[in-house]
């Protein structure tokens, strides 16, 4: 059986793609640094095709995507209570995450991927309060620095 040597350097190109990806984790708190119900951390600046770990802490939390706070072509995404997920991000932009039994208290992240301009931000107008507060922050915080 003969290889050829498309094959060969294709796989090898797939390989050393899939070999940078990164896996980062977050922890879902009651409490954290920057006070209760909290990801920490709450902002992540990651590559295309890293995947982030959410890490349940407490039998109350999870990790969602907020609809409508999605990159175009992104897949949502819904972990159960208590239960740990690892999510890989494909799409460049800015992917708002929420617990969806908090976030009227505000555990909220958001998530990075690739260079949007801090520009693009829109978050959703339909947000509790304390979720947009939290976002707002975090923006001002991590994006629109120099």
């Amino acid at each position: 059986m003969r290889i050829s040597a498309r094959f060969v350097l294709l796989a090898c190109i797939l390989a050393a793609t899939s070999a940078l990806a990164e896996t980062h984790q977050v922890k879902m708190l009651n409490r954290g640094e920057s006070g209760a119900m909290v990801y920490e951390p709450d902002f992540l600046a990651i590559a295309p095709g890293d995947s982030v770990k959410f890490i349940a802490t407490h039998p109350t939390h999870n990790a969602a995507s907020i609809p409508g706070f999605l990159p175009a072509g992104a897949e949502p995404f819904k972990g159960k209570i208590n239960e740990e997920i690892e999510v890989t991000f494909s799409e460049p932009g800015l992917y708002g995450i929420q617990c969806i039994p908090h976030l009227a208290m505000g555990m909220v992240m958001l998530i990075q991927v690739g260079e949007p301009s801090a520009s693009n931000v829109k978050i959703p107008a339909q947000l509790p309060a304390r979720a947009r507060q939290r976002f707002e922050q975090i923006v001002q915080r991590e994006l629109s620095a120099p």
